[in-house]
């Protein structure tokens, strides 16, 4: 009977409102109620007259100023509010509603109709009640009108009284995130989640600082990121959600073993409180068994239409045959790959469906986004297996997805490591024939060479040795370092705790300064490596050398939380900006907190 009268209740609410808004007065509700209204509520008279006062009394009218022109509720021996002539507890007195009508139901009915100006000048009054604008804003987000959503949710948490937001606000403020996000609102996205964060009930702090927390993993700012998660561990201490996030990030941060254990801690923890759904035990039962694997699995599950065929090339690349071998000869003194007519056939076929062209002077991206199309070419190239021997294919594919999955360390081992494997044969065989270098200038080197890179940071934050290894393959062979390698390896070596080498390598940064295109990452990892040697005064030399570099630097370094600084348009830090410094903040500050005494000696420095 409930589903029958909210179904009821809702076709007369809309009905009423239709009737309402062609001159917003009370006698045309009543006419309707009488002529149409019927029909609506199972053909009771009685009902419809009883329910279009209450619906009235709660409608916002434009005429004025979107308030509402609530009816007095008369008493039992007074006329009735219908207008019939009979007194009240003879006539709408007497009607007994089927259920509850929400006090927020007109509001809502109205933000959900209302369009343009009108929806603006609504939502600008400031009179819309709080549940109305949540519901409207989760029927505009699952309806597809993102602007709409966007538009609505905005006014629920600008100047809200957080102590009235009902608790149901929580997807709503998620949804609200992710439409920033989407939509490129990246302040707005920041603003609201500081505002939440400080004003804000615990239930959507505990949510902000997860969100928060996810967002800076996503900019590889892993030393934020946690600081984000302690602060929601300690506002929300049983979310099942704290789970997932510390696992991603420990990987993000190399430390699997200890994902494993803090995964089964979580499960031990959360399974006995005895309030979890079976699907979120379920969940972090696979967690604490495989945390990787099983985020891999969740993220290609959401990736809807793509999962399925995404599943399929995890299996294609895990049963991927040897690689054939190459054309690769030696041309005045260089190792030179010549593609074959196989292959030039085999990546036209694949580039018939894959469309998107890789742009031939960066080492790394495409003309337009390949991720538009995946839909036709990725089952396209699960049928096609053999498309995978023509190393232009393998980059296409390897670029493609380090675009969408290289910054999720999980994503490794079945999507980048396959790829690497075959990769590895060919620069074997490319070694193989001589000792000169594989040009990026000469002949089609740059094919493997741009795969390798994709390759290279595909792997570095899930599998740094086997990246690192990579890129030591690469520089043996690109002694010019045409993909500017050398400065990740740097960082891998001193996360590897391998500070002696890491000192070798960077000893180029200070004899040719010029030909380093990243020189403040190379200055500041031979910093490290120094201090950690102890040898203190020749890092404070080094020091020096980087501050002259980049004067923001060390200030970055050392702040606990300074403002963010994105680079330009191109995604390019400029030597010597702020931006720069913060892009070596986000990277490496994480092993200067985890060297003892690295921060303080900084801190020193700086003053």
């Amino acid at each position: 009977m409930l589903a029958v009268w909210v179904e009821q209740l809702l076709g007369f609410a809309s009905g009423a409102l239709t009737a309402i808004r062609e001159d917003e007065r009370y006698p045309t509700l009543m006419a309707w109620a009488r002529s149409e209204g019927p029909a609506l509520v199972g053909g009771d008279l009685a009902l419809a007259q009883a329910l279009a006062p209450e619906l009235w009394s709660q409608t916002p009218l434009a005429r004025l100023d979107f308030a509402c022109e609530a009816l007095a509720r008369p008493g039992r021996n007074e006329p009735c509010w219908c207008d019939s002539g009979r007194k009240t507890k003879q006539c709408c007195g007497a009607v007994t509603l089927p259920g509850h009508v929400p006090s927020h139901l007109m509001w809502m009915l109205s933000l959900r109709d209302w369009k343009g100006d009108t929806l603006k000048a609504a939502l600008a009054s400031g009179r819309a009640p709080a549940q109305a604008l949540l519901e409207a804003g989760l029927i505009a987000a699952e309806s597809g009108q993102r602007g709409r959503a966007q538009q609505i949710l905005e006014s629920l948490f600008e100047n809200a009284d957080w102590s009235r937001l009902p608790e149901q606000a929580e997807p709503a403020f998620e949804i609200l995130v992710d439409l920033y996000q989407e939509r490129g609102f990246h302040r707005k996205r920041e603003a609201l989640l500081d505002e939440v964060l400080d004003r804000g009930p615990l239930f959507l702090r505990g949510v902000a600082l997860e969100r928060l927390c996810l967002l800076h993993l996503d900019n590889d700012d892993l030393d934020s990121a946690r600081a984000a998660f302690v602060r929601a561990q300690q506002a929300l201490p049983d979310s099942p959600t704290l789970a997932y996030i510390e696992a991603m990030l420990l990987l993000h941060e190399g430390h699997e073993e200890e994902a494993a254990e803090r995964s089964r801690f979580w499960f031990r923890r959360l399974s006995r409180q005895g309030d979890l759904e079976p699907e979120q035990l379920q969940f972090l039962a696979d967690l604490a068994e495989n945390p990787g694997a099983t985020l891999a699995e969740q993220l290609l599950n959401a990736e809807e239409d793509l999962a399925e065929p995404l599943v399929s090339l995890q299996a294609l690349l895990e049963a991927l045959p040897t690689a054939p071998r190459l054309d690769i000869r030696t041309e005045d003194g260089a190792l030179a790959y010549h593609r074959s007519a196989r292959e030039d056939t085999l990546f036209a076929a694949f580039q018939a469906v894959f469309q998107a062209q890789v742009e031939g002077e960066a080492p790394m991206g495409f003309d337009s986004d390949p991720w538009l199309q995946a839909g036709e070419w990725l089952p396209a190239l699960c049928a096609h297996p053999e498309w995978l021997d023509a190393p232009a294919v393998v980059q296409s594919l390897a670029l493609a997805l380090t675009s969408r999955f290289g910054s999720l360390p999980w994503m490794a081992p079945s999507l980048f490591e396959p790829l690497a494997d075959r990769l590895e044969r060919w620069l074997d065989q490319a070694r193989h024939v001589g000792e000169a270098t594989l040009g990026w200038e000469v002949a089609d080197n740059a094919v493997l060479l741009r795969t390798g890179l994709a390759l290279v940071v595909g792997m570095e934050r899930g599998a740094r040795q086997r990246s690192r290894e990579l890129a030591e393959t690469l520089l043996t062979l690109d002694d010019e370092d045409s993909l500017g390698l050398r400065e990740l390896v740097l960082d891998q070596l001193l996360r590897e705790g391998r500070d002696r080498e890491a000192l070798v390598l960077s000893e180029r940064a200070v004899e040719r300064p010029d030909e380093e295109a990243s020189l403040l990452g190379m200055l500041m990892g031979r910093v490290l490596a120094l201090f950690r040697l102890g040898r203190h005064d020749e890092a404070a030399e080094v020091l020096a050398q980087a501050r002259r570099h980049n004067p923001h630097a060390l200030a970055m370094l050392c702040a606990d939380n300074p403002r963010p600084a994105n680079p330009g348009a191109n995604g390019t830090a400029s030597p010597g900006s702020r931006a720069e410094a913060w892009q070596y903040r986000t990277l490496m500050r994480d092993q200067w907190r985890v060297t003892p005494g690295a921060l303080g000696w900084l801190d020193e420095q700086l003053s």
